[in-house]
């Protein structure tokens, strides 16, 4: 799969644009602040129908207008789809596939596969458990409708749950109401957080052998603020038992404080934390491993590799990370930031289309 054209209407400060990519190597350059990320964002937007940068996506619509809306073409399977995507001030979204309107925006999300790389992602490693909490739901989403469904109903209940609690007189029998449905979704999520994991760690390990010469053992370890239990019964049942054992503590603080909302992963090297002990260089590759091993696990899953944005993160990363990084792209459309990429960098890119971007203006 692959992103052969995108058209872009009041989408931050392109007022209204229209780009065709190569598809294999899009390098994207310019000054700061010219819209270099805005294009990424763009793209990521198209697939995921929200944004990587800011949990308010109204942001990204263009100082003064009303609405945005970005068109993609994509190549999958030998055929070519049409996705647009619309949003207004109110936050209402419309998204339509070859002209279709689709009901279910989740249904662009797990049919389109992006993956963003940013230097922020370098502090996944080492930074608040909710940044990795992030990366889990981002990713497992791309891969299973059930996981989104069972997320966006687990966090619109403890929206709720959390909000009865601050009330001066509760009634504990709304909260056995809420306390049973946020059980039967939150442990639909731990299942499906610790299927990920498993995964993951082992193409990760694989991956960071590769990139340490064989000298690091890493392994990524899930942690549950609930337990995991073998089966989604007995974890639910669990959850609700855990819920009214921490009832007395919520009333008092007001809010929900055990569950997936408080799930936590680290990223251990040869039995030791990487996130409290280990080096920068280390917590890098461990970031670096968990990319790659996110793009193989899609292909694995998905039987097609996604489309991967590089913002300006290969300059985090030294020489021999860097090399890693590209041999083991070859079979993924790469899009590219960078203020000016260097000549040793360039050279790893043969073939490629340049973009550079001036104030929202596009110089092909």
């Amino acid at each position: 799969m692959f992103l052969k054209k995108i058209e872009l209407e009041n989408f931050r400060n392109y007022s209204s644009c229209e780009i065709d990519f190569h598809e294999k190597i899009n390098i994207i350059t310019g000054e700061n602040a010219q819209g270099k990320t805005n294009l990424l964002e763009s793209i990521y937007f198209s697939s995921f129908i929200r944004s990587f940068r800011t949990s308010s996506d109204k942001e990204m619509i263009s100082f003064g207008k009303d609405h945005l809306r970005v068109c993609s073409s994509y190549s999958k399977n030998g055929e070519t789809d049409l996705v647009e995507v619309a949003m207004d001030r109110s936050g209402r979204k419309i998204a339509k596939i070859n002209g279709a309107r689709q009901e279910r925006l989740r249904d662009v999300v797990s049919d389109y596969y992006v993956v963003v790389f940013s230097p922020e992602d370098m502090k996944i490693v080492k930074e608040e458990p909710e940044r990795r909490r992030n990366f889990l739901d981002r990713e497992i989403c791309q891969m299973s409708l059930s996981y989104f469904e069972s997320l966006a109903v687990y966090k619109k209940l403890l929206l709720q749950r959390n909000s009865y609690l601050k009330d001066e007189k509760i009634d504990e029998a709304l909260l056995d109401i809420w306390d049973e449905s946020l059980a039967k979704e939150g442990a639909k999520i731990i299942e499906k957080r610790k299927i990920f994991i498993d995964k993951l760690s082992l193409i990760s390990e694989n991956i960071h052998r590769g990139i340490t010469d064989g000298s690091e053992v890493p392994e990524i370890k899930y942690c549950p603020n609930v337990e995991w239990k073998e089966s989604r019964e007995e974890q639910e049942e669990y959850f609700r038992e855990i819920l009214m054992g921490s009832r007395q503590k919520d009333m008092m603080q007001g809010n929900t404080s055990r569950g997936p909302h408080k799930d936590d992963l680290d990223i251990m090297i040869d039995g030791v934390s990487t996130r409290k002990f280990g080096s920068q260089g280390q917590q890098r590759t461990a970031a670096l491993s968990l990319k790659l091993a996110e793009i193989e696990l899609i292909k694995e899953e998905k039987g097609e590799y996604p489309i991967l944005l590089l913002d300006d993160v290969l300059s985090e990363l030294d020489e021999k990370r860097q090399r890693y990084l590209v041999d083991h792209l070859e079979n993924t459309q790469l899009f590219i930031t960078a203020a000016e990429l260097p000549s040793e960098i360039i050279r790893y890119f043969p073939k490629n289309k340049k973009i550079v971007i001036e104030k929202g203006t596009v110089k092909q």
